[in-house]
């Protein structure tokens, strides 16, 4: 819950140092809207929102290390921080905080995340770095927060075996919520090690008689409930325990133990009649239980003070066969889990899913084992454990995937270059047929030849070829020696030739100057893409002396690959041993010391029944 909070702090961040006007400010925890301006940021975010942290992180970096993301730096720095907390390495994450957060960032923001890094710290054990990190919260914390960081910094001084000071900070709590409740536990906790028995006893008193209004205050006045009966109990006052005790819920997570101390203080007083009622109920409850094993001894002795020597004979005997089979059973889980059969099915369960903290474990592998694993997952250590081993599992799933990638990269890339030189030769004679040094000589004619006509003006050079055509047929008549003689119709017809070239030559002296302009502006684009031309051929060849160069560093970059990731990929094995053995000696040594406390209780039973049988033997003997 505590690893849910902080990413959702920093995605939150990631958000609020985007967006600086006064009215996102004013919103509060409503999520302003972001404007993703670099494509790599918007593609970590789509991996980010499906919670697919560990490709989010390998896309950051890689884009980082590029040079991606000119417009998002901080928020990508924010980003990687809250990632690398999914996946718990709160000393990276810290010190991307410790760089960003100094300064430029809104000082409400930096309180919360230094609070919740001490969150973080304090609950993997780190306790000297999670006061460190309430050290530089600068202001009070909202409401809401406030009171959980005035607890959290009591709880790292009790941790720290500060209790004097822990008091001193609970001592002066003030107000009536949730967490006052926690607080004066915590603060009977920190009198009980100090020696101060008598001032607990009133505040436990109090807690044990609290009015909650959900599960968690139920639990807390439980509790309190049962470390006050056992502290009457080990100060020899059952009569004040029993009710203390009885106060203690049925059906909750510590009924075990409360009914096994009220089964005590009915014997401490000698009414061993009463002691079986609480006794017996717990016989039929499960085994794991140590105020269950306990139980199983309780019952008998009761009955032998109550001279009920065959019936108590009989409960050792069928105590000392349910402990040894259950020896058995964690004799077997032990095996099962040095073998890493264990661990293998807790992998197969959705193995392509979320990695990292919000991972939970949805369902138990099935087995006889399985009811072992609810005691272990109960413990933090083990669960992170177990989270880190998965984490491993899909790294070394993930090089797999990449190692087949660099196959194929290889695949394209001799592809790709086959291609190449397959295609090269008709590039080349298609180059060669160009020749672009003639098409700008012929351009410059042009150009000249342009300038010559309109300085002479010779607009007949700019004709279409119709009017060529009709300039020609009528030049053709003009030289006709029909029309050359003395008569009145050739005059007539010698007039109507010079009228029609005299409306020709007007028409083209007309469109003279636009014909011109236009060809000019023809001639100039192509100029332009004469040297457009003449840079990309400069490319193309450029291209076609590099390209195998590059094919050459393709081949060196791809074959680099392999290495770096079958290197990568033993050192993720040597994780996952380590992480295993890790696991492995944490439920084992969690298996042999259920086994070694049945033993002692074995033992126990066994000496107990020898004694009820010298006993009967004796009392026999005697009747004789």
């Amino acid at each position: 819950m505590i690893a849910c909070r902080a990413i959702c702090l920093i995605s939150w961040l990631v958000f609020a140092v985007t967006v600086s006007t006064p009215e996102a400010r004013a919103a509060g925890d409503q999520k302003p809207p972001t404007v993703v301006k670099d494509p790599h940021y918007g593609e970590v975010l789509f991996y980010f929102y499906q919670d697919d942290y560990f490709p989010a992180i390998v896309r950051l970096m890689a884009a980082q290390q590029q040079a991606h993301l000119p417009n998002h730096g901080a928020e990508a720095e924010l980003l990687l921080g809250g990632l690398y907390l999914s996946y718990g390495h709160h000393l990276r994450a810290a010190e991307i905080f410790e760089r960003l957060l100094a300064d430029n960032v809104d000082p409400q923001i930096r309180d919360r995340t230094w609070f919740f890094l001490s969150k973080i710290w304090s609950q993997r054990g780190y306790l000297a770095e999670s006061e460190q990190a309430l050290a530089n919260i600068r202001d009070e914390l909202p409401p809401e927060l406030e009171s959980e960081r005035q607890m959290l910094k009591a709880q790292i001084l009790i941790d720290q075996g500060r209790d004097d000071q822990a008091i001193e900070i609970l001592n002066a709590w003030r107000g009536k919520n949730e967490w006052a409740s926690y607080a004066k536990y915590n603060l009977s906790v920190a009198m009980v090690r100090s020696g101060r028995i008598n001032s607990a006893v009133g505040m436990l008193d109090e807690l044990g008689k609290l009015d909650p209004y959900n599960e968690e205050l139920s639990s807390l006045r439980d509790k309190a409930n049962l470390a006050l009966g056992y502290a009457y109990l080990q100060d020899g006052q059952p009569l004040s325990a029993k009710p203390v005790l009885q106060r203690v819920r049925l059906s909750g997570p510590f009924s075990n133990k409360a009914l096994l101390g009220v089964g005590w203080a009915d014997a401490e007083i000698d009414n061993y009649q009463r002691a079986l009622v609480p006794w017996m109920e717990l016989r039929g409850r499960d085994l794991l239980d140590p105020a269950v094993q306990e139980s199983m001894l309780a019952i008998p002795y009761a009955m032998a003070k109550l001279d009920s020597i065959s019936q108590a004979a009989d409960h050792y005997i069928n105590a000392i066969e349910a402990f040894y089979e259950e020896t058995s059973r964690i004799d077997s889980t032990i095996e099962k889990i040095e073998s890493g059969e264990l661990f293998d099915e807790f992998l197969s369960q959705d193995p392509t899913g979320t990695t990292g903290w919000y991972w939970k474990v949805e369902e138990l592998p099935e087995g006889a084992e399985s009811r072992y694993l609810y005691h272990l997952l109960a413990t933090h250590k083990f669960q992170e454990g177990l989270k880190n081993y998965r984490d491993l599992a899909y790294m070394e799933r993930n090089l797999d995937g990449w190692q087949q990638s660099v196959e194929v990269y290889q695949s394209m890339l001799e592809t790709r270059e086959l291609a190449y030189y397959e295609r090269l030769p008709r590039a080349e004679a298609s180059l060669a047929n160009a020749d672009l040094d003639e098409m700008v000589q012929r351009k410059l004619e042009f150009d000249a030849r342009l300038d010559s006509i309109e300085k002479s003006g010779d607009s007949l050079a700019l004709a279409t070829s119709r009017e060529f055509s009709l300039w020609g047929e009528i030049t053709a008549m003009e030289r006709n020696p029909a029309l050359q003689a003395n008569i009145p119709e050739a005059a007539e017809v010698r007039d109507k030739i010079k009228l029609l070239k005299g409306v020709l030559q007007w028409e083209l002296d007309k469109e003279f100057k636009v014909r011109a302009a236009l060809i000019r502006r023809n001639l100039r684009q192509t100029g332009e893409a004469l040297v457009e031309t003449q840079r990309s051929r400069r490319q193309v060849d450029e291209s076609i002396r590099n390209e195998p160069l590059l094919f050459e560093e393709f081949n060196q970059r791809v074959a680099g690959l392999d290495p770096k990731i079958n290197e990568m990929r033993d050192r993720v094995d040597v994780s996952m041993a380590m992480q295993r053995a890790f696991l492995q000696t944490i439920a084992v040594d969690e298996l042999q010391a259920q086994k070694q406390r049945l033993d002692t209780y074995t033992v126990q039973a066994r000496f107990a029944l020898a004694a009820i049988y010298d006993l009967s033997s004796t009392v026999g003997d005697a009747s004789q």
